[in-house]
């Protein structure tokens, strides 16, 4: 069983985490959309690879590399946050422009 307090830390770092992993997203996908072919995969898959790696490493300092349906949860949650988050600023943007 993990204490309340590792699961809270948890919690909040696979939310920030999503958000983090969208930022990076819109970012690969520029670096895909300019790219020819193998690159493309190979971008792709690095991509992923080092994402989940990197989630995996620093889980693993947190609480020992447990992982529960609610942290994917939270990933998921966060991922949606930072795109709306990020669709508003854009229209208020356009809006004042």
């Amino acid at each position: 069983m993990i204490s309340l307090e590792i699961q809270i830390k948890s919690l909040i770092f696979s939310f920030l985490y999503g958000g983090i992993f969208y930022l990076f997203m819109s970012l690969n996908n520029k670096n895909i959309y300019n790219s020819k072919g193998i690159i493309k995969i190979l971008t792709n898959i690095f991509f992923i690879f080092d994402n989940v790696l990197i989630y995996f490493i620093v889980l693993k300092k947190i609480n020992n590399g447990i992982l529960h349906y609610y942290f994917i949860f939270s990933i998921f949650l966060g991922y949606l946050f930072v795109k709306k988050v990020i669709s508003v600023l854009n229209n208020i943007d356009k809006k004042t422009a």
